[in-house]
Order: structure tokens, then C-alpha cells, then sequence
């Protein structure tokens, strides 16, 4: 049948089974929405109150279910305002693919209004990126930027398309996309040489990220740890790849890591690493990283192998496809002695904190307990995405969204307009400081438009928390620019832009509210007030080995 571009557009998304986009209009892509406006029925569409908040929702949707994200945005700095979450959900590794248009293709190049090369801008933060001027391109690199995202090790895709790509018409013909999640073909040398490794080892643990959750191996890695009886921590982003309730598991790894997970990487004989990426935040001195351990990385990606940790052994492929072969594999081993001993760390160095006032430690724990641990948790970045990383137990993946690689401050509340829209039967919470509340609040509003009941909780210390950590700790206490003493409301603020808003300044105000944030099934703020010097703990110095992890007690 004849389509024009903007009819094909729509058509891909749905043979994709695409069912909600975030995005916002303009000029260039105003051909797009016009045929969106038509499939109404069809794909919900959440105009987001920036694009930000848009390519941020696209991100929590692709992590909450596992599925492509989806955003729109025009041309110009419709399209640059898309660049910090495409560049986080690349940091991260998360499916999205962003759709943009341009202007038509005389336009191009001659600085034309509202004209910016994107996939020019994107180059280096999406997995691969598109320019369609030909509309008889435009299904086929639509299906083609869909499977890029999804396949392999997961990434953004920008798919820009001229104005008059979306107006022109040619032939559309419907195609049935094939989910065939092949992977590289695993390596029987590198399974059997991983074995013996595995089998020799009398000290070994399991280090697991994000590679797990995206790789849906949450099942095959319990029975792999079971099997070889190990203790297992992980990163920021391998959050719920393992039940953070089962009692193999030590918590965190690196510079807010536990001090168990940190003494216990250090020395360990074999340290079992399953789609983790040897961040700098997780290895603290890279020359002291795990230097009593042979190193076995189990990765997609093979760029990763050697990459910033000197490996002694690899396996190539797909997390679940490589642990399941494993499984079927290795026999039941035993590690009663060293998993006692790490069981003896977990008792000599229990995570604490000040229990006589509020604090975030104590508001992460109450949401625990109130959800009983079925909540999506979203965070900012910072001092209360490592309390929400510590104290909240993740017991299944795909349940905290956060930008690890990138940082990104803002990117939780869109985050979590886009988890809530994908997975409707799940509490869904953001955790923000006050300082990255500020930088998207703007989404409150979008909430209360599409009315989306997502909790907002603001831990708000007045300062920019984790900044003035530091410079607490090593600036001399030179506090240059991280004091945000201004009369900003938040309850009001979020008050007028419709949703439902409380200010807690005493540990017992908080459950009640919280409890009736949920059962009001509406937009709510809650605005807590802790102390501005409230500090994490533990903490590992820049450049210091994990061994030298030290908590306020050290101090």
C-alpha cells in the first residue's frame, strides 16, 4: 500500500509493538504527530514538559521492562536537547531509539532555521545513528535501528529524518519482526579453561553488573552462586541481577560499597566477574584491584575483556547463555570456610547510621519495609542514589533505574514517568536530592497531565550533598557553590503544578505519608528535611585501594 513517511513511521512502531512514546513537537517532525494523532488507539504518546524528560522517560521505560524506549523530538534544540539521555542510556547500555527530523533535504547545510547536524552531535554516545532523506529508506532503517538497539550488547540508536522524508509517499509492506536473540557462538576452550578455574578455586566470589539484568540471567546466576557456593556483590547498575535478600549476597562493591564486599574482593583467590565493566567507582586504584585474584570476566562485549582490569580468563557471550552452559557443566562445590568467614565480615562491619533524627539512610529503609521491597525505585545521582543503592533491597532486576555511568542529575523523575507507563502494577518511587530535583521538576507537571502516579521523595539537605561530601572530607571544608540556601518551596511548587505535596521534618511524619502517597494513586511530592552534613559511609578516597574503605567511625 502507498503511505507517506510519517504514516510508515508509525506502522514500524507498531510491527515493532511499540505502545508508548514520550516526546514534545515542532516544525520538523509535525508531520509525525499528525499520524500519531491518528493511532491514538494505538500508542500513547506522553508529551513531556522538555525533551530531556523525554529521552530520561524512553530510558525508565527500557529498564523497567526490558523492551525498546522510544522518543521524539524536532529539529534543532529539540533534537540537542535529547543529547544527556541518549549519552546516559549509552553510558548504561539501555535500547532506545530516538527519533528525530530535520529539515528537507534543500535546507541541509545552509544553517537553515532550526537546522543542527544530530547524528553528527550523537556520534560518539549512540550505539549507531541514521539520516533518512530518502522516504523509500525510511521502513527498513526504522527496523534496522530497532534491532541494533535490542541485540548484542544493548544501546541507544538516533534514527534523523528530513521533513520531507515524512511527507513523500512510496510502498510500505508490513513485516513481522523476528526476536532472534543470537549471540556470539561460546567458546568450549574458554568454558572448560573457566572451569578448572572455578573447581581449583578455594577463596572465590562473584562480581556482577548490569550485563546480568540486560541479559535476563537473573534465574541462571542464583543457581550459578548456589552452585558454587560463593559470596556475590555487585555494581550500581547489576542491582537485583541477584536477590539482595539472599544471605550469599554482601552488598555494594567499590567507593560507597560495603566494607564486606570490599575486604572480601581483596582477598578472594578467583573473582568471577558477570557483565561488569571494571568502572573506576567499583575499582577504586586499579593497580590494587583484587590483586590477591585470578580474574575471570564473562562478557558480551569483547572490547570490555582487558579494558581496564588485566584478566586472567574469559567467555565471550551472552550472560545467560554462558552461565546456563556453566550450570549444566560444573558439579556441586562447597566453600563453607570462606563463605563463614565472609558471613564474620558482614556481622564485624553492619552498615549504620545515625538513628535519633531523619535521615536518608532511615527514609530508604522505611520505603523498603512499607513496599516490602516490590517497589521500582528511580534515583537522581548522588548522595541519595548511594543510600538507595545501600539500604533498599533489590530482590529482582529491572527494579532501580539510575544513570551509573554517566551521572546524570535529573534523570530520575523522567525515569520514572517512563517505568510507570510501562509496568502500571508497580509502585514506582524517585528518590532525589534537592539539587537534582531542581534540574527536572519540571516533569511533576507532566505527571499530573497525564496523570501518571509516581512518587516523588526529596531528600533535602539544602546543599548539594555528595559535592560538599568532598569538600568536607578534602577541600578543608571550602564549601564554593554547594550551599543552595534560597526560599524555594517545593511543596508549593509542586502544589501548583497539580500534584498532591507534604513536607516531613520528623522521622515518624514519614511512614504515614508515605502510606498515603501510595493508596492516593496520584502524583505526590514529599519534601524531607535531613541535616545538610549527613555523609555516606563507607567511602573509599580517590585513588585509594576498596582494602582502604573507611566509614565514620575510621574517622
Amino acid at each position: 500500500m502507498q503511505l507517506n513517511g510519517s504514516e510508515i513511521i508509525v506502522e514500524c512502531l507498531k510491527e515493532q509493538g511499540v505502545d508508548t512514546v514520550f516526546g514534545y513537537p515542532g516544525g520538523a517532525i509535525l508531520n509525525v504527530y499528525d499520524a500519531l494523532y491518528k493511532h491514538s488507539d494505538e500508542i500513547t504518546h506522553i508529551l513531556t514538559s522538555h525533551e530531556q524528560g523525554a529521552s530520561h522517560a524512553a530510558d525508565g521505560y527500557a529498564r523497567a521492562t526490558g523492551k525498546v524506549g522510544v522518543c521524539f523530538a524536532t529539529s534543532g534544540p529539540g533534537a540537542t536537547n535529547l543529547v544527556t539521555g541518549i549519552a546516559t542510556a549509552y553510558m548504561d547500555s539501555i535500547p532506545v531509539v530516538a527519533i528525530t527530523c530535520n529539515v528537507t533535504v534543500p535546507l541541509l547545510g545552509r544553517d537553515s532555521f532550526q537546522e543542527v547536524d544530530i547524528a553528527g552531535i550523537t556520534m560518539p554516545i549512540t550505539k549507531h545513528n541514521f539520516i533518512v532523506k530518502k522516504v523509500e529508506d525510511l521502513a527498513d532503517t526504522i527496523r534496522w535501528a530497532f534491532e541494533i538497539a535490542r541485540s548484542g550488547r544493548p544501546g541507544p540508536v538516533l534514527v534523523d529524518i528530513t521533513k520531507d522524508a515524512t511527507a513523500n509517499t512510496t510502498d510500505y509492506e508490513k513485516q513481522v519482526p523476528v526476536f532472534n536473540k543470537v549471540g556470539q557462538e561460546i567458546s568450549e576452550e574458554e568454558l572448560e579453561k573457566a572451569i578448572a578455574m572455578i573447581q581449583e578455586a578455594k577463596k572465590p566470589y562473584v562480581f556482577v553488573g548490569g550485563g546480568a539484568v540486560a541479559s535476563e540471567a537473573h534465574k541462571e546466576l542464583t543457581e550459578f552462586v548456589h552452585k558454587i557456593h560463593a559470596p556475590i556483590t555487585d555494581s550500581l547498575m547489576g542491582k537485583g541481577a541477584f536477590n539482595g535478600e539472599d544471605p550469599l549476597y554482601t552488598g555494594m562493591l567499590g567507593m560507597h560499597g560495603t566494607k564486606t564486599s570490599n575486604f572480601g574482593v581483596t582477598e578472594c583467590d578467583l573473582l568471577i566477574v558477570v557483565g561488569a565493566r571494571f568502572s573506576d567507582r567499583v575499582t577504586g586504584n586499579a593497580s590494587k584491584f583484587a590483586s590477591n585474584a585470578k580474574i575471570l570476566q564473562i562478557d558480551i562485549d569483547p572490547a570490555e575483556i582487558n579494558k581496564n582490569i588485566k584478566t586472567h580468563a574469559s567467555i565471550i557471550g551472552d550472560i545467560k547463555a554462558v552461565l546456563t552452559k556453566l550450570n549444566q557443566k560444573l558439579p556441586q562445590l562447597g566453600h563453607k570456610e570462606w563463605v563463614d568467614y565472609i558471613e564474620g565480615l558482614k556481622e564485624k562491619h553492619k552498615m549504620t547510621y545515625h538513628k535519633d533524627s531523619l535521615t536518608g539512610p532511615f527514609i530508604v529503609e522505611k520505603i523498603y519495609e512499607v513496599t516490602k521491597g516490590d517497589a521500582i525505585i528511580a534515583t537522581e545521582v548522588g548522595q541519595h542514589q548511594m543510600w538507595a543503592a545501600q539500604y533498599y533491597k533489590y530482590k529482582e532486576p529491572r527494579m532501580l533505574l539510575t544513570s551509573g555511568g554517566l551521572g546524570t542529575m535529573g534523570y530520575g523523575l523522567g525515569a520514572a514517568l517512563g517505568a510507570k507507563m510501562g509496568r502500571k502494577d508497580k509502585t514506582v518511587i524517585n528518590i532525589a536530592g534537592d539539587g537534582c530535583f531542581r534540574m527536572n521538576m519540571n516533569e511533576i507537571a507532566t505527571a499530573v497531565r497525564h496523570n501518571i502516579p509516581i512518587i516523588q521523595v526529596v531528600i533535602n539537605n539544602h546543599v548539594l550533598g555528595m559535592v560538599r561530601q568532598w569538600q568536607t572530607l578534602f577541600y578543608g571544608k571550602r564549601y564554593s557553590s554547594t550551599v543552595l540556601n534560597d526560599a524555594v518551596d517545593f511543596v508549593k511548587l509542586s502544589e501548583a503544578m497539580g500534584a498532591k505535596a507534604y513536607k516531613v521534618t520528623k522521622k515518624e511524619e514519614f511512614e504515614p505519608i508515605l502510606k498515603e502517597a501510595i493508596a492516593l494513586n496520584v502524583p505526590v511530592v514529599i519534601d524531607c528535611q535531613i541535616d545538610s552534613d549527613d555523609k555516606v559511609w563507607p567511602m573509599v578516597a580517590p585513588g585509594a585501594a576498596i582494602a582502604e574503605a573507611f566509614s565514620e567511625e575510621d574517622l
